[in-house]
């Protein structure tokens, strides 16, 4: 994928069907997310429809008119003093993973918190995961937290790390 010819854009309802698909597509491999069977399209549309430009974006990657990934923002615990907070998600499709693609997302969530009144992004990301890790480290992150074992995937108990940053 060459990145210089990909287009990072607001979410359409269009988009949805691919976002599910490459959010699916990391279930069985149980490293970023604790969702254990696939989402349908319908059951993410409330998620969707929290999402607006002005406040808690979700943007996706096209390449050649394919979303090949997205990122979202999302608030943070839900009360009114946490507003400058926010939770960062970013997901690449499993063939254009490990190329630049997550962290051109994250780039464009940075360039955006500003406007948006963001001050602080965290991260919430499996002990295990160390692409995410690494991904969100390489991007300016901090261990801010720590739970041990907070999550079973498949018998197998699992760590949850907090990483932050300060816009």
């Amino acid at each position: 994928m060459e990145l210089e010819k990909v287009q990072i854009e607001y979410a359409r309802l269009e988009d949805l069907p691919s976002i599910v698909a490459i959010y699916n597509s990391t279930i069985e491999s149980r490293m970023a997310t604790a969702d254990l069977e696939p989402v349908t399209v319908e059951q993410r549309l409330p998620w969707f429809n929290e999402h607006t430009p002005d406040r808690r974006p979700l943007w996706v990657m096209r390449l050649d008119g394919q979303v090949v990934a997205w990122a979202s923002l999302n608030s943070f615990y839900g009360r009114p003093a946490y507003n400058g907070t926010v939770e960062v998600s970013v997901y690449v499709d499993q063939h254009c993973r490990g190329i630049g693609a997550g962290g051109r997302m994250l780039n464009t969530v940075f360039d955006a918190c500003p406007a948006l009144g963001v001050s602080t992004i965290l991260g919430f990301v499996f002990g295990h995961n160390e692409p995410s890790l690494g991904l969100l480290r390489k991007h300016g992150f901090e261990q801010w937290g720590f739970y041990p074992e907070v999550a079973v995937l498949d018998g197998v108990s699992r760590d949850l790390v907090i990483l932050g940053k300060k816009i």
